[in-house]
């Protein structure tokens, strides 16, 4: 049986994003429901490819689909937590990349919860694997580990 790894630094993410918790977020048990980690790992990724210019959620012609994920959780964060989502690229392939997400809980130097997704970019119409555009490839280029 292998050694549960350990949180990694805020050092190593190329890109982060603020995102305040909600009362919403907080379960029977007084810490952020399991499920809001994914919701999270999504808000962060999508909101900086949008405000990176490399996704048009609206009319861009190739969208991400999410085909894989996982998380791993180190401590737990509640309301009213604020969130700072770390963000790397750790494989970029033809029309894939694997995204690497570590939530940071207030000021705290080691990740709360680490998880990460594949997405496959396919051609909005047709849902078929494209190639990843010149634009976003160069944007994941910049945060590539």
């Amino acid at each position: 049986m292998s050694e549960r790894p350990a949180p990694s630094p805020r050092a190593g993410y190329r890109a982060f994003r603020t995102i305040a918790t909600r009362w919403m977020d907080n379960d029977i048990y007084g810490h952020m429901n399991n499920v809001v980690h994914y919701s999270l790992f999504d808000t962060a990724v999508n909101g900086w490819l949008i405000e990176s210019g490399a996704l048009d959620i609206h009319g861009g012609d190739q969208i991400g689909l999410v085909v894989e994920t996982g998380c791993r959780y180190f401590s737990e964060m509640a309301f009213p937590d604020v969130v700072t989502a770390g963000l790397r690229v750790a494989r970029l392939g033809a029309s894939s990349v694997r995204y690497e997400v570590g939530l940071f809980r207030n000021d705290e130097t080691l990740a709360a919860a680490e998880g990460f997704f594949v997405h496959v970019y396919v051609d909005r119409a047709t849902r078929r694997p494209k190639p990843l555009n010149a634009a976003l490839r160069a944007v994941l280029e910049g945060v590539a580990a």
